[in-house]
């Protein structure tokens, strides 16, 4: 079976698509029971470059952690593609022949973000006039 790769932006002008890749699972909440595509799991930042370091800088923010990552470049793009069925246009044939798979380009891969690090902890420390209060209150 033949399968057709077609790209109707051009090869200049295809969006450019990134891969987000973190060490670990990712998992929602117990409570959530619903489907995870359009779940909003987190903020994506990134941070300029200065002019001294040729890598960009990412932090990604998931409720009280904060990872940092940089922007890799892949040895070989990736492309993302999406199904279509083509029906041929001979009568004569039947239904189940007629109907052909190509592949339609919507988008490039170049590069992805990578979070190979620990996340830090986002919990904020109490004033140390609330520590005292709290001490006092203990003893």
């Amino acid at each position: 079976m033949q399968i057709r790769v077609r790209c109707g932006c051009g090869e200049s002008s295809c969006p450019e698509w990134a891969v987000v890749e973190l060490q670990g699972v990712v998992q929602p909440q117990p409570s959530f029971s619903g489907d995870i595509r359009g779940l909003h799991i987190g903020r994506l930042c990134s941070s300029p470059s200065g002019s001294t370091n040729s890598k960009a800088g990412y932090t990604f923010t998931v409720g009280y952690h904060e990872l940092a990552g940089t922007k890799v470049t892949l040895k070989k793009p990736l492309l993302v593609l999406r199904k279509k069925k083509v029906s041929s246009g001979g009568d004569q044939e039947p239904p189940v022949a007629a109907a052909e798979l190509e592949l339609e380009v919507i988008g490039v891969i170049r590069h992805k973000i990578l979070f190979k690090d620990r996340p830090k902890a986002l919990i904020s420390k109490l004033p140390t006039k609330e520590k005292k209060t709290l001490q006092a209150a203990a003893n």
